[in-house]
């Protein structure tokens, strides 16, 4: 809050004291033609009040100057003085001095100001004329010679009072971010203050500092035999003797003429339309016209291609024939047929005629491919060889890096989950913090009411509503509950922990009402017999006339809520009045030192259990109540992971036992127990949950730390990824019947020879993938990333190691015929081999691909397709950035409930502060480069924080930050605030008295401040003195820490780092805060590129930085860089999986553009759902799209190699197959395993889960399942390349043949397959 105040009302008051006391005027009957006095002297004994002393009548001649005080006349009046002639004696005008002191120290900041003001009360005081002018309305007998004088009437030209009044209106109190007037108004304060109202209240005698009546008649001609006062004035922008006028934070008229407001952005349109919305439209229908032009207008014989291949057969060539073939592909046995029927074809183009040379890299990817189906036919055979020593060392394995979990640090704090170490952000907020302790813990209640009416109330200006919160019977009952926590104490009580402003050295009892508590109650000092309507209004419009008890005021928009608009900011006519809620607001101290925080964090358990106790058993029926503490959030996210962990054991058991049971195989009932697969499954499913212990053990022992996001997603993606690997292995297994005389384990290699290249492929694709996506400066990000990679690379390995011994294991079980789980007892032998194919496959081979390869649904689908793609680059630039807080926190939390009352009734913007590090404050250079008040320059610190105050639309910026070096120069300047010890020489408070004395600070230059060594010496004493009635500049309330400062000797001190605090708009949006944010730095740069300039025109060789510091910069500052961020990540991603596909699918660029092309697609076309679904981009849903490109892989890589080394002829022809033989698996291993376990997740409590998990995870599987068994089919019938440029593969062989990489030449033959040269061309 503003770091709270002075105690004002002493302060101001004593102003209108000394208006008094200078008023000290007599009778005057009529006017005279020879003006006269009418009062002269002081009368008052020790028996009246101090602040009433009243002037004696005396109607006479003006008498001369008393030359002992002839200073003071010469100072405040010297046009008077120099008359000679005055009708005020030394002792009034010492009271004079004395009583003027406050006002002179708040208003001389405009030095035009001050000198209009000043005139009028001295003509009150002394002028020799004033029967011209004041008449003495009431007299009163003082003793048996002189009289008092009770009332005057003072005639004052209307033209001088509102002069003075503009002269003074704008005249900034920088350590209250207040006005002047908000002190010399009264009740009014500036906002309503007008020129007759605030002489009214300068005159008022109801004021205890007001020693009598003087009502001030404004006219402009003579009238009643009187002439009004008309003092001159000079504007305020307007100095003299050729010096500046006031500065522009005091004088609107000083200010330049602001820049024109930047026009609002506008959306990206086209004719009114939505711009990229006509763009996609306009590429939709180009793309659409061309492509059914050339599917149906440039495509060839439908029957060309199956007519060749009939003829061939005829001749009696064939894949079974041709000794060219190739004796493996990916996932198709030797023994399978090519698809039957016959495939539709558009573009076919294929050329099945012609020597065709391989190229370098044809030859280099026949190689690879070559090696790595070897390698893994290899691999497999040793594996499946030696089950148990595989599985002891594989055990032996994941038990050595599961150890490391003990080692293992899991982050809650947002902080380190959200901004990098080395962001800006949390550079600056460490800045903050080690230079100025971290800002407030704050301790919160919002109170409303549930079905009270609203109160009408009668005042002198008509009736006002006032807010139901206002009912007195509510208001009693919440002033109960603040007592309640104020008394809460379990080993410490709210005064050992909370924020005292005003506290000193010099006290000796803490109490809580040192404590500053924002409560409307502050207004009454808590005391229920002041309960007031009217007192509110009052209160509401100058806080600082209503004290609470800790010294300084409560700002009605941090104590009431609800009273503004959607959209409306605060203003000078806000209707406080017409609060909907009352808040209770607790600062406490907070400590960089986390060790110190132990008594707050007790107090806050303490409090969070009594206001729950509170809401739940003694709120009264009329009131709601949300509440939170600084520990709130940390709690609530810790009992939210509690409270889902069962919803992710059922979601996660759903999936385990679905895998468990459709591995199997059942041909008959006799068999089930014998073809089911559940152990197996088991088994799998165990490796998937072994390899994310690996995975989190080796970082353990790395000491990276982990976070819930690793916990709750890791296992999901290493679900999808592993088990699809699973179900290709084992259905690949079960298609493949065992050849006669092969042993299990060769038959186990042959099927891993024939699905772990895709395998590989499909693992090293993601793992690099998510390595890096560990470049991201986000931590989360960063964190999962690596967690991800290495849980999928450990996870391959397990799978091609001990997986593969236990389907060596199972197979052994099943030719045994023992049963599945219980393998002692056997059961009906097989009459046939274990080999066949599923329903699933069957479905896909005989009934899906068909359908899907008919021309008019192919051409069907990439319309479709392609306009879903338009669609979502239309939406996506839309999708809204940020976290809504309510959606971090579980249903039943009441902190969900205080988020959503905060959004409703939360009225004022959060404090910004503008930070500038080390500089030399006590040069008069620097300080006019910093500074707000005359002699200052145009473009200093403070003037250009005003004037981003002033353009708040743009900057944010809702409160001109205050300057402690422009209160220090009125503090120095004022002869009641320095004082010290004598014995000592050091710090005195200014109210301390005896034996204190004044410092006597000597001013100097024209701008009459401290020299140097002054200024070195009593800025300390400065931030460590309290403002009071006789000092309201006293510095420790506001800035004690906000300046830096350390002794280099006794008496010189030297600044270090400073602050400028204001406060921002009303923030309700993630947009508005991360746009808040964006403002305020730009603010920053411009002050630090503007210091820096004007130190080195200077002459000073040093540099100086600028930054602004909120305490939600650090959470909201990813967001400005979300969109680079994102893509970023996107880019990193998919180029490292065309890097690896194009490597491991036998440098084959066609292939990896396919993959990136669709994953691409997948991504985008994601990105529109979650414009659609309401998913808004954050640190969260970029987890989530990282996730979504690895998960696409396994979605697109299988079928892309698949097609790549199909036997099939032509383009649909290999798609189909490809399709058919891995579609099932694809379905099986991915989409639905992973549907039951989503479908879970929309029963979680947590919001975060239903809208970032369920939903995102939903959308990627259904998206990634479209694109991978739809979409990607289609695209390669039409696009696949051709055979004159496929992909060449080493053919095995007796001896060498003509063309192969064998140079020696043999005879081709000529095959349905393609084979040309030696080679055979899959493609």
């Amino acid at each position: 809050m503003a770091r709270v105040c002075e105690r004002f009302l002493k302060t101001f008051l004593p102003l209108l004291g000394c208006l008094i006391v200078i008023h000290l005027a007599e009778h005057i009957p009529t006017a005279a033609a020879d003006g006269h006095c009418i009062w002269h002297g002081v009368c008052w004994n020790n028996t009246e009040n101090p602040f009433k002393k009243k002037n004696c009548y005396y109607d006479g001649p003006a008498l001369p100057i008393e030359e002992s005080t002839r200073s003071i006349l010469e100072y405040y009046c010297p046009d008077i003085a120099a008359g000679g002639l005055a009708c005020c004696d030394s002792e009034q005008l010492m009271n004079l001095k004395e009583k003027i002191a406050p006002a002179e120290n708040m208003l001389t900041r405009c030095p035009s100001c001050w000198e209009n003001f000043v005139k009028h009360i001295c003509s009150l005081t002394c002028a020799p004329n004033q029967s011209e002018f004041l008449f003495p309305k009431e007299l009163a007998d003082y003793n048996g010679t002189k009289k008092q004088v009770k009332e005057v009437d003072y005639h004052l030209s209307m033209t001088y009072m509102s002069a003075t009044f503009d002269s003074c209106a704008q005249v900034q109190m920088p350590s209250s971010n207040q006005l002047a007037f908000d002190i010399l108004c009264g009740d009014y304060a500036s906002k309503y203050c007008t020129p007759q109202r605030l002489f009214d209240f300068l005159g008022n005698a109801n004021s205890p500092f007001v020693p009598f009546q003087i009502n001030y008649i404004s006219n402009e001609t003579k009238g009643d035999g009187f002439i009004p006062n008309n003092p001159p004035t000079t504007p305020c922008n307007v100095g003299k003797n050729g010096q500046p006028g006031c500065s522009c934070l005091d004088c609107a008229a000083s200010c330049p003429a602001p820049p024109p407001p930047q026009p609002p952005a506008r959306p990206f349109s086209i004719h009114g339309a939505d711009g990229y919305a006509v763009i996609m439209a306009i590429v939709f229908v180009i793309f659409t016209t061309l492509f059914l032009s050339g599917v149906y207008c440039c495509n060839q014989q439908e029957n060309a291609i199956e007519w060749a291949r009939t003829a061939e057969a005829r001749r009696g060539g064939g894949p079974e024939t041709s000794p060219l073939h190739s004796h493996r592909s990916s996932v198709a046995s030797e023994g399978n047929q090519d698809m039957p029927g016959e495939p539709t074809s558009g573009w076919n183009g294929e050329q099945t005629d012609g020597v065709v040379e391989a190229t370098f890299f044809e030859k280099l990817g026949a190689a690879t491919e070559r090696i790595l189906e070897d390698f893994f036919e290899w691999w497999g055979n040793i594996m499946a060889s030696r089950p148990w020593v595989v599985l002891f060392w594989g055990m032996c394995v994941v038990v050595a890096l599961g150890y490391g979990m003990k080692f293992t640090q899991l982050t809650t704090n947002p902080v380190e989950l959200w901004a990098s170490p080395n962001s800006r952000s949390r550079i600056e907020r460490e800045y903050f913090d080690s230079h100025f302790e971290p800002f407030y813990r704050t301790e919160m209640v919002i109170i409303s009411s549930k079905g009270l009416p609203t109160i009408e109330h009668e005042t002198p200006d008509g009736t006002v509503k006032f807010g139901p919160v206002f009912n007195s019977t509510f208001m009693l009952d919440v002033l109960e509950l603040q007592k309640s926590i104020m008394a809460l104490n379990k080993g410490y009580g709210i005064e050992d922990i909370c924020y005292r402003p005003l506290s000193s050295a010099f006290e000796s009892e803490v109490t809580p009402d040192n404590c500053a508590i924002m409560s409307v109650w502050g207004w009454f000092e808590n005391d229920p017999d002041l309960l007031d309507l009217d007192r509110i209004i009052s209160c509401s419009n100058n806080p600082y006339l209503c004290l609470a008890p800790y010294g300084g005021p409560v700002l009605p928009a941090v104590a009431l809520g609800g009273f503004l608009a959607p959209g409306e900011q605060l203003n000078s006519n806000t209707r406080f009045h017409e609060a909907t809620a009352l808040i209770i607001t607790i600062l406490v101290n907070n400590k960089y030192d986390k060790e110190q925080l132990k008594p707050a964090l007790e107090w806050e358990k303490e409090f969070i259990k009594f206001m729950k106790n509170y809401t739940e058993n003694s709120m009264p029926e009329y009131m709601d109540i949300a509440y939170t503490s600084e520990r709130s959030i940390e709690d609530e996210l810790d009992r939210e992971t509690q409270s889902d962990v069962s919803t992710i054991l059922v979601s996660y058991f759903i999936m385990f036992a679905y895998i468990s049971i459709s591995l199997g195989r059942f041909t008959s009932f006799s068999r089930l127990l014998i073809d089911s697969k559940i152990t197996l499954g088991l088994g799998g499913v165990f490796i998937v949950l072994a390899s994310v212990v690996c995975s989190v053990g080796m970082f353990g022992y790395a000491g990276v730390p982990a976070t819930m996001i690793i916990v709750e997603v890791i296992p999901f993606l290493v679900l999808a990824v592993g088990v699809d690997n699973i179900f290709i292995l084992v259905q690949t297994s079960q298609r493949e019947a065992r050849r006669p005389d092969e042993t299990i384990a060769e038959h186990i290699g042959r099927t891993l020879g024939q699905v772990g290249p895709s395998m590989f492929l499909t693992s090293v694709s993601e793992s690099v993938c998510f390595f890096l996506g560990a470049l991201s400066d986000m931590p989360a990000v960063r964190a999962f990333a690596l967690y991800a990679g290495a849980a999928l690379l450990v996870d391959f390995l397990l799978q091609v190691t001990c997986f593969v011994a236990l389907l060596a294991l199972d197979t052994r079980r099943q030719d045994d015929n023992r049963f599945d789980v219980v393998c002692c007892v056997s059961g009906t032998k097989s009459a046939e081999g274990t080999g066949g194919e599923g329903a699933l496959y069957n479905l896909f081979r005989h009934i899906y691909v068909p359908f899907l390869m008919k021309r008019e649904v192919r051409a069907s689908v990439m319309i479709i397709f392609f306009a879903w793609l338009c669609s979502s680059v239309a939406v996506a630039p839309h999708i809204d950035i940020g976290l809504d807080q309510e959606l971090s926190m579980p249903h039943d939390s009441f902190q969900l409930k205080y988020f959503q009352h905060l959004n409703r009734y939360l009225n004022i913007g959060p404090p910004v502060y503008f930070v500038i590090t080390e500089l030399d404050y006590s040069t008069r250079d620097t300080q006019n480069m910093v500074c707000g008040t005359r002699f200052c320059r145009p473009d200093s610190v403070s003037n250009q924080l005003y004037s981003a105050y002033l353009a708040a639309n743009e900057t944010y910026i809702a409160q001109a930050p205050n300057s402690w070096l422009d209160d220090f120069f009125d503090w120095s300047a004022s002869s009641t605030c320095c004082r010290y010890f004598p014995t000592n020489t050091s710090f005195c408070p200014n109210d301390h008295g005896s034996p204190c004395k004044a410092c006597n600070i000597q001013l100097t230059g024209p701008e009459k401040r401290p020299d140097q060594a002054d200024f070195q010496r009593y800025v300390p004493f400065f931030l460590q003195d309290n403002p009071t009635s006789s000092c309201p500049k006293g510095g420790n309330a506001a800035y004690s820490e906000g300046v830096n400062y350390k002794y280099i000797s006794p008496n010189v001190s030297k600044i270090g780092a400073t602050y400028y605090r204001g406060y921002h708009t009303v923030l309700k949006t993630s947009q508005d805060y991360y746009s808040a944010l964006r403002g305020a730095r730009t603010v920053a740069a411009n002050l630090t590129e503007t210091l820096n300039r004007n130190l080195m025109e200077a002459g000073k060789n040093t540099t100086v930085n600028v930054f602004p510091y909120s305490v939600f910069y650090v959470f909201y500052e990813q967001y400005l860089t979300m969109w680079p961020d994102t893509l970023k990540s996107m880019g990193i991603s998919v180029l490292s999986i065309f890097i690896v596909t194009f490597i491991l699918m036998g440098f084959d660029l066609f292939s990896a553009l396919v993959v990136v092309i669709t994953i691409t697609m997948i991504v985008v076309n994601l990105g529109g759902i979650m414009y659609m679904w309401g998913i808004s981009l954050n640190a969260v849903s970029l987890v989530n799209l990282v996730m979504a490109v690895g998960i696409a892989v396994e979605f697109c890589s299988h079928l892309v190699h698949s097609f790549g080394v199909s036997r099939a002829g032509g383009r649909a022809a290999r798609a189909a197959d490809a399709l058919a033989r891995m579609g099932s698996s694809v379905l099986s291993g991915i989409t639905l395993t992973k549907f039951g376990g989503i479908i879970v997740l929309g029963t979680a409590k947590s919001q975060i889960f239903q809208v970032f998990y369920f939903r995102m995870y939903l959308g990627i599987v259904l998206v990634g399942a479209a694109h991978g068994l739809i979409f990607l089919p289609v695209m390669l019938s039409y696009i696949g390349i051709t055979r004159s440029r496929g992909r060449w593969r080493v053919l095995p062989r007796r001896g060498p043949t003509y063309g192969s990489l064998d140079t020696t030449p043999v005879e081709p033959r000529a095959t349905t397959s393609g084979t040309v040269n030696g080679l055979t061309e899959d493609m």
